[in-house]
């Protein structure tokens, strides 16, 4: 007589750290219009911080169709995004927003709370 175990299926998932940076529904939106627009399916939203700017650093988006090594992956609404490991030291609880101003200014910004000074352009900080 053979015996047959069954094994029930696992229904907790480890819980998971929140990622490191969030998107404002209009950013998200802006995101994917672009990667349409641009006719990119498949990209998703490289989050960066790079040295420069007034404040020491400043913060880069791009879209890109690969992953790189040792970089964090997740989804936010929609949006894939990639961080690099030495970016998301900086990034954690970053809030990217897409605003459009008065005078037909319109672009990103970043709500870091982790940033000790940002400066006047809203793009470069220090921490």
């Amino acid at each position: 007589m053979e015996s047959t175990q069954s094994v029930a299926p696992q229904t907790t998932s480890p819980s998971e750290p929140p990622p490191p940076v969030r998107l404002s529904d209009r950013a998200a939106a802006m995101v994917k219009e672009t990667i349409e627009r641009e006719n990119l399916q498949g990209s998703g939203l490289r989050v960066a911080v790079v040295g420069g700017g007034c404040s020491g650093f400043q913060y880069s988006l791009d879209l890109e169709k690969e992953q790189r090594s040792g970089d964090l992956v997740f989804e936010v609404k929609g949006v894939r995004c990639f961080v690099d490991p030495m970016s998301s030291m900086y990034l954690m609880g970053v809030e990217v927003d897409y605003v459009e101003g008065q005078f037909g200014q319109s672009g990103f910004s970043f709500k870091n709370p982790n940033a000790k000074h940002t400066c006047g352009c809203g793009s470069s900080f220090s921490a």
